[in-house]
């Protein structure tokens, strides 16, 4: 018994022996598994495991499943390189797939090449037996090896080389023929549609504008014509890319390169419509608040509403501030609703933005602050003449950064706010129309002269002279006891000083007249000593040529002089 028993127990190790070689093969040496998750999950924990897609010339042929140590992305990158490699070996014909457990799985592998192992995480995650997978792996990778071997045929590609030719000559042909078909559809409705459209405008009496709207078709005839070409473009690339093997997996790639972007756009406007429709009623709201606040403070400006304290003039400095005010607190209000508001790109920008500003605007802000403190002190308003520093003017434009003078001699000078504010300022229109300007000119006479018929002689030039008030009556001072001479202030009363000029040269000429007539000489400037003969110009003298009524070459006076 113990002979043939031990007999037995050889021979049935030997078979086994056998057995396992021959299940293994001649290819046993060259071929090795992966090492991927080998445990028998159930299917519902199949999904914790990563998942990656196995392609060839771009196209998905399977998917397989990995774990931290080997991760799916990495496995299918080194099964694509050995199918990959196969595909490119003819030498191995399609047939010499073959399948065969092993100690991980069911690989596969062609002849001697190992290509993949499928594994029970793989089967689980297609709810299908681990050897029935890999048959159905086995048969995609050689439907795919063989379409691989097909495409990089000779006459295959010489046979798709004349389909893109092909396509490239109908393309260039629809492109030329879209062309071609625009600018007749645009000279079509330049001749028969832009009429009717300036008919129209001419019916309506121009309220309705037709530029605008002719250029609105034009605009949506050239997009029309540029989305025609587009789409030509799009179709012949994706078309002649296909052909390919080596550009077979961009043409897909065509679509999604234009129709992503777009999609993602749409998504975004999608995602944005509860913040814009927020947008838009404020908007709208705001609008509505602005008119009713502007409707107020012009009822100020006319009088309509009155308020202690608070001056007329004031109302459009206040509106401009009260709207600066609600635009900003609805800019604040619907920041947040702004689309892209939240990302780290739009807050950029605005930081960007804000620091430009604040940098650039610290001279800006100075002149606004300077532009409001002067209109809410009524230092002066547009149409008043005054006088900043050296230089005199009517006011011709008061605003929030500049003002703008028109001097004497009609020159424009624009001057900062800020340097009126740290400047010396005459109005003299604020009291003009109330009180009256006081206009003042300074005569130096001999003491020899009685001061009662000084005074009585400047006050005449004064009537003599248009512009004046008569009401105060104009008077007289006595500045200085000088040396030689009594200086002698004439104050005359004008409510128009915009005219000041004007009325001193006619004064200045009136009192050059009335001394000359009861001669009594002008000392100013200067005196040195009593000369023989008065200076004063006689009466027959005033009009000497080439005054008005001088007299002709001739001798004879072309006219008399005016009668006093």
């Amino acid at each position: 018994m113990m002979p043939g028993f031990k007999c037995h127990t050889f021979a049935g190790v030997l078979l086994f022996v056998c057995i396992a070689m021959l299940s293994v093969g001649p290819a046993s040496a060259a071929v090795s598994s992966e090492t991927v998750p080998t445990a028998t999950p159930e299917f519902d924990d199949a999904a914790k495991y990563s998942r990656a897609a196995v392609t060839l010339d771009g196209d998905v042929l399977f998917h397989v499943r990995g774990i931290s140590a080997y991760p799916a992305e990495e496995r299918a990158n080194k099964i694509n390189a050995r199918i990959r490699t196969f595909a490119s070996d003819r030498s191995l014909p399609v047939d010499s797939l073959r399948t065969f457990e092993s100690s991980t799985g069911t690989d596969i592998a062609a002849g001697d090449q190992f290509l993949m192992t499928v594994t029970d995480v793989d089967a689980a995650a297609e709810h299908a037996s681990r050897q029935l997978l890999a048959g159905v792996l086995r048969r995609a990778i050689a439907d795919a090896v063989i379409s691989y071997r097909a495409a990089r045929n000779t006459r295959a590609l010489a046979t798709h080389t004349g389909y893109a030719l092909g396509a490239t000559l109908v393309a260039v042909i629809l492109l030329f023929v879209t062309r071609r078909v625009f600018r007749g559809l645009g000279a079509l409705l330049e001749r028969h549609f832009k009429p009717r459209i300036e008919g129209l405008g001419a019916k309506s009496g121009h309220i309705v504008h037709t530029e605008p709207l002719w250029a609105m078709f034009r605009t949506l005839m050239t997009a029309a014509r540029v989305f025609s070409m587009l789409l030509i473009v799009y179709l012949y690339l994706e078309i002649v890319l296909a052909l390919y093997p080596w550009t077979h997996s961009f043409s897909k790639q065509v679509a999604g390169i234009i129709l992503d972007p777009l999609r993602a756009m749409g998504v975004g406007v999608l995602k944005a419509v509860p913040g814009l429709i927020f947008i838009g009623v404020l908007v709208v709201v705001v609008r509505y608040i602005l008119k009713v606040t502007r409707l107020f403070f012009a009822g100020i400006e006319q009088g309509k509403f009155a308020f202690a304290g608070f001056d007329p003039d004031w109302a459009w400095p206040t509106h401009k501030i009260v709207r600066v005010l609600i635009i900003a607190f609805a800019v604040i209000v619907s920041w947040s609703h702004i689309p892209g508001s939240g990302s780290g790109a739009f807050k950029g920008v605005s930081i960007f933005l804000g620091v430009i500003v604040s940098l650039g605007s610290s001279s800006v802000v100075t002149n606004i602050i300077a532009g409001y403190t002067m209109i809410y002190r009524r230092a002066f308003k547009v149409g008043d003449r005054v006088q900043i520093g050296d230089v005199m003017g009517d006011v011709v434009d008061a605003g929030v950064l500049v003002t703008h003078l028109r001097t004497i001699k009609n020159e424009e000078i624009v001057v900062p706010n800020s340097l009126i504010m740290n400047a010396n300022i005459t109005n003299y229109n604020t009291l003009a129309k109330t009180r009256g300007l006081i206009l003042h000119t300074t005569v130096g006479i001999g003491y020899e002269a009685p001061w009662r018929q000084v005074e009585a002689m400047l006050k005449l030039a004064a009537e003599r002279t248009p512009g004046f008030l008569k009401d105060p009556p104009p008077f007289v001072l006595q500045k200085f006891l000088g040396d030689f001479a009594v200086t002698y202030e004439l104050n005359v009363y004008t409510d128009n000083p915009q005219n000041m000029l004007q009325v001193y040269t006619a004064l200045h000429r009136n009192i050059l007249d009335v001394f000359n007539e009861y001669g009594v000489q002008i000392m100013t400037p200067a005196y040195e000593g009593d000369p023989e003969q008065p200076k004063v110009v006689s009466k027959t003298q005033w009009f000497a040529a080439p005054a008005a009524g001088s007299s002709s070459p001739n001798g004879k006076p072309e006219g008399p002089p005016p009668s006093r």
